[in-house]
């Protein structure tokens, strides 16, 4: 852990540098609301305790809103009869999370009101739900004494959370449909979604190791396993007893569309490194997933991910704190949302 820790001290130096550029700071809100990150964390883990997936949905949440007009909580805006928002475009129907963040701010109004950004919220949510999602001691009968070693096995990565983030005001349903990646992108593709967001090709392929924990629906991989290509009935990346698996969850028809499945079969409740384990061999369950190791661009990024576990925490952490500070709002720009559903004028 020694190591591990070390590592992400280091490995993100060069990160909180150029973030500081981005007006966002650790410790930002410590005169005027000191008790915001153990609020945050409490509905976090609270939430996680009850419904276990809602860790990988609050993850979800964070990805899928820095994507569409920057980190600032644009995803959280519901839609009006005049503006259908981004939560309700098709790649984000199946986000999860929302009451959490609706919670926490709620306790944030009363206790600090027009302080703290639901755009920090999520950041912290986001952190939290990795760090601390994971450890469910009720559910495995472990000893307390035995906690913190048990936390050490299951967590991922700690962060500490760049803050100052101001809340958007815009929120459109065709800019999601146009800038979130879809589940059948190629790595060509990948890498030009996440540059568009100041993001590196490794980024990229690091920040996909966020699938080791969560859900994918069938409909947004069953193409892989029917009537793939005029040569194969299934997509030839697939380990063919995995496909077989696949198909039992997920019988062809629209009956079974919103079906689900966990994306990490291996250690679906662990955020480790056995989603690129999977990867290599071939039980990759989105296609755009699966190519990072079917493409030579790539597949030796996944390779060293597969058996450097404690490198690739390092790295998460470092990638997330980047993507964080993706097209942020701060000083003067947007506001401070008094519920993270609507904008203040509306």
């Amino acid at each position: 852990m020694a190591k591990l820790w070390i590592a992400v001290v280091f490995g993100t130096i060069g990160i909180l540098a150029s973030v500081a550029s981005s007006q966002l700071s650790v410790g930002f809100y410590e005169k005027q609301c000191p008790q915001v990150e153990a609020v945050v964390q409490s509905f976090v883990q609270d939430a996680i305790t009850r419904k276990p997936g809602v860790g990988a949905g609050l993850l979800r949440l964070q990805f899928h809103d820095c994507f569409v007009q920057g980190c600032d909580a644009s995803v959280l805006i519901d839609s009006t009869k005049n503006n259908s928002a981004e939560k309700d475009a098709p790649p984000n129907i199946s986000l999860r999370g929302f009451e959490v963040i609706d919670a926490a701010k709620a306790a944030l109004e009363t206790q600090c009101p027009g302080v703290v950004s639901c755009a920090d919220i999520v950041a912290y949510a986001a952190r939290d739900s990795v760090f601390k999602a994971l450890f469910f001691p009720h559910l495995f009968q472990i000893k307390l004494t035995s906690c913190f070693s048990f936390l050490s096995q299951l967590g991922g990565p700690f962060w500490e959370v760049p803050v100052g983030r101001r809340d958007g005001t815009i929120s459109r349903m065709k800019e999601a449909n146009a800038s979130l990646p879809a589940p059948f992108f190629n790595v060509a593709q990948l890498t030009q979604n996440f540059a568009a967001q100041g993001l590196s090709q490794d980024d990229m392929i690091v920040l996909s190791g966020a699938h080791t924990i969560g859900i994918a629906h069938c409909f947004t991989f069953s193409p892989r396993l029917y009537n793939f290509s005029a040569n194969a009935s299934t997509d030839p990346t697939l380990d063919p007893n995995f496909a077989t698996a696949l198909k039992k969850q997920c019988p062809p028809g629209k009956a079974a569309a919103f079906n689900s499945v966990v994306l990490d079969s291996h250690t679906p409740i662990h955020f480790d490194n056995s989603y690129y384990v999977n990867l290599a061999l071939q039980k990759g369950v989105l296609g755009s997933d699966q190519v990072l190791f079917s493409d030579a661009a790539t597949s030796k990024a996944i390779k060293t991910s597969s058996v450097d576990e404690e490198s690739w925490r390092a790295k998460f952490a470092a990638a997330m704190i980047k993507m964080g500070s993706v097209k942020v709002k701060t000083g003067q720009q947007g506001e401070i949302r008094k519920s993270c559903r609507a904008v203040n004028h509306s």
